[in-house]
């Protein structure tokens, strides 16, 4: 841990004390305080800098609070815009002063000498009048917060559903601008490869300015660049296209998880999380089919990039009339711009307002810290293997459901499509899977005295990761042959699918837990791993399947897979151990009954 990483830590700590466990020098038993976890399925970097802070009000050992509705403590919402104002931890400031500067100040101006100090200046910073103030998003009413959800639903669907429309397109790209099927299955991989560039912009600039500004910003471009590729005049203006498309459309991964994190308290975020989360991985396999019929119609591929144009401006039309901002910190920012019109009284102002950027702590924070946790953190490291490699099988379908479905079975590209509802299906099991999960886990935190482990979040991932390794070989030995009905491979993706959401949510909330202060950094480095695999994956598909057939080349993920599966038992058994020999993970004291360094995240969470 470097001195930008020192100083961060003890930044988060000095904001917000009773957030974390006390270091060892001085045990002074202080109240346990626990942030929640804001989670992104192919999700960006802001998730878990972006969590809401849960006053807890437990001491030392804990005491049992289960009956008590922690999101309107007493002081909870006011504490929470106190520490989310202070804002240690936003991204390039990690303190808010004015930069040293050698030069010689200048003359005041118009004769006048330099004014005397003003007062205190925490006098003029605004707040929040108390826990129910209603310009807090979490008092804001329920409809009204259902309703924002749908429409950022179905904004991060549009992202989702773009990634992979393009596939059923390629045949057709490849003969119409003579190039291999392999060269124009880049356009799939360049917008993927945008997933893993696009929220190095997106995630600080949503702590800096607000979620409003970056997904109108976002949606906006994406919008564009779509209807470029709609209309480019040869492949490199659509393979770019495709690149800057995905960059763009990258901003709702990587803020619409935070919003809801916003917005939502404890007992119904993690609903909120998991839909998000479904729309995120059900989006690229909804797709295949709608993109085939439109494909092989009178309206050609181009419709296929016109239709997600046109699902990108209605996107963006709805965020610009419809979406209010949720980030705290800023809320209170346009408090103060209010404030200050109506009152003349210019001194008034939010702490947001008192952040300066810094580029090289950007630098830092953004760049160099994802790749040392990394290369340094075994659970970090193998978790991301993991994820990327089911990540990577997710776009690789895009490419082996149509060698099984179109040219074994003989189906046409839109009804080839349709057997991707076998893995959308076992996605929505699994995510019910996950929320049934919760009342043992709220149990098990009660016990615990509030403090919840981050082991806890694994099961699922092993039961997930057995479902998804019988899904590839069941998919294998059923889809090579076409005297086999295509009902059978097409069912296999009720096990791949469950498998998929199943580890890919919960290891991410796992992450989260495990780093809290830098768990951002952590889901930076696995959101670039993961979405490499998946823009790289769908390039060698065709000669993998083509070259071992589907029977064996399933045979041969199955036992990757089969291979993977230790990393989540492994954690669950020493993951405490590892967390405590770990230079990013912070640890609880030993009598403390969270001790082994428990990530602190919220019991509303799936």
């Amino acid at each position: 841990m470097d001195i930008t990483d020192r100083d961060m830590e003890k930044a988060e700590r000095d904001a917000s004390p009773d957030r974390f466990a006390p270091v060892p020098e001085k045990p002074e038993n202080p109240q346990s305080h626990r942030p929640q976890s804001a989670m992104t399925a192919s999700t960006g970097s802001s998730s878990s800098r972006s969590v809401v802070l849960e006053e807890m009000g437990i001491s030392g050992m804990g005491t049992n609070q289960a009956g008590h509705d922690l999101s309107r403590h007493p002081t909870h919402l006011s504490r929470i815009a106190t520490h989310r104002s202070q804002h240690s931890g936003t991204v390039a400031a990690t303190k808010t002063k004015t930069r040293d500067s050698r030069r010689p100040l200048p003359k005041f101006g118009a004769g006048k000498e330099y004014p005397p100090p003003l007062p205190e200046r925490d006098e003029y910073v605004v707040e929040f009048n108390g826990p129910d103030d209603p310009m807090h998003p979490v008092n804001w009413r329920m409809k009204k917060k259902i309703l924002i959800g749908i429409m950022l639903g179905y904004t991060t669907l549009v992202s989702a559903f773009t990634s992979s429309i393009f596939s059923t397109a390629t045949t057709e790209v490849a003969r119409i601008f003579h190039v291999s099927v392999e060269v124009s299955l880049l356009g799939l991989s360049f917008y993927v490869l945008g997933f893993a560039t696009g929220p190095i912009l997106w995630a600080p600039l949503s702590e800096l300015r607000g979620r409003r500004l970056p997904l109108l910003i976002g949606m906006f471009g994406f919008t564009l660049f779509e209807f470029a590729v709609a209309t480019g005049k040869d492949l490199q203006t659509v393979l770019l296209c495709r690149f800057f498309g995905g960059v763009f459309g990258s901003c709702p991964l990587a803020v619409v998880a935070a919003i809801f994190s916003d917005m939502f308290d404890n007992r119904t975020r993690g609903l909120a999380i998991t839909v998000f989360s479904m729309t995120v991985f059900t989006g690229p396999l909804l797709a295949p089919f709608i993109g085939g019929f439109i494909t092989i119609s009178y309206l050609g591929w181009r419709w296929t990039e016109y239709l997600t144009g046109i699902m990108g401006a209605v996107a963006f039309l709805l965020d610009l009339l419809f979406l209010e901002e949720t980030y705290p910190p800023v809320v209170l920012v346009d408090k103060a711009v209010e404030l200050r019109r109506r009152t003349k009284n210019w001194g008034i102002h939010a702490r947001q307002e008192e952040i300066e950027v810094d580029f090289r702590e950007l630098v830092s924070k953004n760049f160099s810290r994802p790749l040392r946790i990394l290369v340094s953190e075994p659970i970090v490291l193998l978790l991301s293997i993991y994820m990327a490699f089911i990540y990577g099988l997710l776009y690789l379908f895009l490419t082996a459901y149509p060698i099984v479905f179109q040219q074994i079975h003989g189906m046409n590209e839109g009804v080839g499509g349709l057997p991707y509802f076998g893995m959308v299906i076992g996605m929505l099991l699994a995510g019910v899977y996950v929320i049934l999960q919760q009342p043992a886990y709220n149990r098990k935190l009660a016990a615990n005295g509030g403090l919840p482990i981050p082991e806890w979040r694994l099961p699922p991932v092993i039961v997930g990761g057995v479902s998804f390794a019988c899904g590839l070989f069941w998919f294998g030995w059923s889809g090579y042959r076409a005297d086999i009905h295509w009902i059978v491979p097409t069912l296999s993706g009720l096990m791949t699918g469950f498998g998929l959401l199943a580890i890919f949510l919960q290891s991410l909330n796992y992450i989260v837990d495990a780093y809290l202060m830098f768990a951002a950094s952590a889901i930076a480095a696995n959101t670039f791993l993961r979405s490499l695999a998946g823009a790289v994956f769908p390039l060698f598909a065709q000669y993998m399947f083509k070259g071992l057939g589907v029977n064996w080349a399933g045979t041969l993920l199955g036992c990757v897979a089969v291979l993977l599966i230790p990393i989540p038992v492994a954690f669950l058994k020493y993951g405490a151990r590892i967390r405590q020999k770990s230079q990013f993970a912070p640890t609880f004291p030993k009598n403390s009954p969270g001790q082994g360094g428990e990530g602190e995240s919220s019991e509303g969470d799936v």
